[in-house]
């Protein structure tokens, strides 16, 4: 896992967005125990504070489940909700590319020359792996 100190995002933040990454990819799958809270912090020598916050976080999605005793496990995804999830999240980043685009002058057709340049990278990255 990395984490950048000097983002801006908070560590929490961080580690919780990296996890429900790997849980919306399908990398942690379902009934799957996350690191230990302590062990995660020993390893990203962080506060055991900071783990348990981005933990919760994950729960307060319903993306985890707290067993007592245990850890946290990763609950069953709806995989309808997971591809929503997935929009929403391309929806988040196309505003934000739309809304950049806008300030740096750039006309609609600028910008979808750019998005198609980088999804031709892309696919050109996938089939060299």
């Amino acid at each position: 896992m990395k984490l950048l100190q000097n983002s801006g995002i908070p560590i929490y933040q961080q580690i919780a967005e990296q996890l429900r990454m790997d849980i919306l990819a399908g990398r942690l799958k379902e009934g799957e125990y996350l690191p230990s809270i302590r062990g995660l912090a020993k390893d990203l020598r962080i506060s055991v504070i900071t783990t348990m916050k981005a933990y919760e976080q994950l729960a307060e999605e319903g993306l985890v489940t707290a067993v007592q005793g245990k850890g946290f496990y990763v609950n069953a995804q709806d995989s309808q909700m997971l591809k929503e999830q997935h929009l929403r999240k391309v929806e988040e980043a196309l505003l934000e590319a739309v809304s950049a685009a806008r300030i740096a002058g750039m006309t609609g057709q600028e910008l979808q020359d750019i998005l198609c340049t980088l999804l031709d990278m892309e696919e050109d990255q996938g089939n060299e792996r």
